[in-house]
């Protein structure tokens, strides 16, 4: 019997600075530190968590609106300055911007009326990326055994 409250990802290191994420289901991610052969165009594990709160809140807002239309631009942007200070190195100032725009017709009024609902919706409890941000989740860090 599994647990289907657990979600879990593998991280494997590459190559120095170079790592590939693995989800249960076998799909797979690559990225690094930017840096070095071949780090160029990776994602860095910063961009990754920009791109993971964009997501959650793009795939709430996409079922909601597109009920009623299929949107002509789907785009949004997530922002944030990364700092150190006392509290070491941490992410501030979080903010994601959507571009949508709907057909004309009553669909399309229908999925721009809802818009501005389903994007607080997501924010204030369906995004399981950003609510964690938000709540302050500790997160527990283990050495196992080799």
């Amino acid at each position: 019997m599994t647990d289907d409250k657990l979600r879990s990802v593998t991280v494997e290191r590459t190559g120095t600075g170079h790592f590939t994420a693995t989800n249960t289901r076998g799909g797979t991610i690559a990225f690094g530190t930017g840096s070095g052969p071949g780090g160029e165009d990776e994602f860095t594990p910063v961009e990754l968590l920009l791109a993971a709160i964009g997501g959650c809140t793009a795939a709430d807002v996409d079922v909601a609106t597109g009920r009623h239309a299929e949107p002509t631009r789907f785009t949004l942007t997530v922002t944030g300055d990364k700092i150190s200070d006392e509290l070491g190195n941490r992410m501030t100032s979080l903010a994601v911007t959507f571009s949508v725009a709907f057909p004309d017709g009553e669909s399309g009024d229908r999925a721009r009326a809802i818009l501005p609902r389903a994007v607080k919706t997501s924010h204030d409890r369906l995004c399981t990326v950003s609510r964690t941000i938000e709540a302050g989740t500790p997160v527990a860090v283990t050495v196992a055994d080799a």
